[in-house]
């Protein structure tokens, strides 16, 4: 094997925003992270349901206006 051709490797602690803390290995002392598994909506079993049939509706009265304006053409 060559000598020094791997990185140096740490115990380095990963912090989330929500103060949640991890030990882990790593070729970095310190990690900070935005979100985790925690306090992610798809682990927590919060997620947002998003509401098709009311964006479309959204989306056609937005461009009801267009849609008259080229039937009257």
């Amino acid at each position: 094997m060559k000598k020094d051709t791997h990185p140096e490797c740490f115990e380095a602690t990963i912090r989330c925003a929500c103060g949640n803390e991890l030990k882990v290995g790593s070729t970095k002392a310190d990690i900070s992270v935005e979100i985790c598994s925690k306090c992610h909506p798809f682990f927590t079993g919060k997620q947002k349901l998003i509401d098709t049939a009311g964006r479309i509706e959204r989306f056609r009265r937005k461009y009801e206006k267009f849609n008259n304006a080229q039937a009257e053409k």
